[in-house]
């Protein structure tokens, strides 16, 4: 088949199709999103083009460190590992240079799903025909998206097989967002919810948040297709769902998760993610039944999860009962056991996320711009020291 450019090859579904029959299972690559920070006023400060132009001649970053919408988000992506460990390794590495290269420019990085008192008003749209584009179409929507993620794909061969696991992710994905909650204030102020990041993105942008079940490769593309015929897209980056079917890297990417404050939460909740893609595809595999939940309930769990976070209760769909969100990464761990033990995956989850350490300092009288500090200097430690930049 003959296609003339990127755009539209990656929404030729027949081409699409071919990206995953010719992937490959459990590759891994990680892309995580950090604020670029004034060192003084812990304000975020828009100098993402300096940044990218500094990485240009680094031979790790040049490849890893992308433009996410604003001019003061940089997001450094590991690339394709081999497996898990590879893909760490990368990141890690990454990781550590940019920290690097932002420390020799006088500048901080961090990484929460907000910033906590920035006006949005003030940030800068990065200037490519892409955000060009998000910018025009979706205004308001696009210009109030100052958040920060965690996104996770893994190859999974097969487009049909790609679809089902994404399927079966759908409602591990509110479990997923309680365990990283990591955003509670914006504009100055608490907001009461332990992921304001879900708010403001997964909530307000076409095409988010979690999709019906699609049930086969055939039904999304016929639903690609729609789109692209009544120009409600014109790149397949526009399709955002928390869960997806990347249509250039022939991987499920989960992209559910706020930005970690500390280096080892990023990767332990990585490394679970792993896990849970995995596990779908294996029970897909051996023909594990399977009930696809309702969106409606779903997202009962999901305003639970972004409201609540760890300290209030999820729904076990398939029961109907409620239980402890805190129990969330104790259950997904048993869940994925055995794609754990067959990928060597062995995910060192924290007893609590950043929205519950920011909750109890707020409560024991510190200001939000001391518990801001005191993540920016966490992230400051943990991300700069779990890499060797050379």
């Amino acid at each position: 088949m003959t296609v003339t450019n990127a755009p539209e090859r990656f929404l030729d579904m027949r081409y699409v199709r071919e990206v995953f029959e010719n992937s490959r299972d459990f590759t891994v690559g990680i892309e995580e999103e950090f604020q670029i920070l004034d060192p003084v006023s812990y304000a975020l400060d828009q100098r993402f083009d300096e940044l990218k132009a500094a990485a240009a001649a680094d031979p790790v970053l040049a490849q890893a460190v992308s433009g996410e919408l604003i001019q003061s988000e940089i997001e450094i992506r590991s690339g394709a590992g081999q497996d898990f460990a590879d893909a760490l390794r990368r990141q890690k590495e990454a990781r550590a240079r940019l920290f690097r290269l932002a420390r020799e420019r006088g500048l901080l990085l961090a990484a929460c799903g907000t910033h906590p008192w920035s006006p949005w008003q003030e940030q800068r749209i990065i200037d490519t025909e892409h955000y060009r584009r998000v910018s025009d179409g979706l205004r308001y929507v696009a210009w109030r998206n100052n958040t920060f993620g965690l996104h996770v794909h893994v190859g999974i061969r097969g487009a049909d097989r790609a679809l089902a696991v994404c399927d079966r992710l759908r409602p591990v994905l509110p479990e997923l967002l309680a365990l990283s909650a990591n955003s509670i204030f914006l504009d100055g102020r608490d907001t009461g919810l332990e992921s304001v990041r879900t708010q403001i993105f997964t909530r307000a942008f076409p095409r988010c948040g979690i999709p019906e079940p699609w049930l086969g490769f055939d039904a999304y593309a016929r639903h690609v297709e729609f789109l692209k015929r009544t120009n409600s897209i014109v790149e397949h980056t526009q399709l955002w769902w928390s869960v997806r079917p990347h249509h250039a890297f022939g991987t499920v990417e989960v992209r559910i998760c706020d930005a970690q404050s500390a280096a080892e939460e990023s990767s332990a909740l990585a490394e679970l993610i792993v896990a849970c893609v995995a596990q779908a595809a294996r029970e897909h595999d051996q023909g594990v039944p399977f009930e696809h939940p309702p969106v409606r309930l779903i997202e009962e769990n999901l305003w639970r999860a972004f409201r609540f976070g760890l300290n209030g209760k999820l729904i076990d769909l398939r029961r109907g009962e409620e239980f402890p969100a805190a129990a969330v990464g104790e259950r997904l761990l048993a869940w994925t056991e055995p794609a754990r033990a067959e990928l060597g995956l062995d995910p060192q989850l924290p007893s609590h996320n950043g929205a519950q350490r920011q909750r109890r300092a707020l409560a024991a009288g510190a200001s939000i711009e001391e518990i801001f500090r005191a993540e920016v200097e966490q992230t400051q430690r943990t991300y700069a020291a779990t890499g060797v930049a050379t």
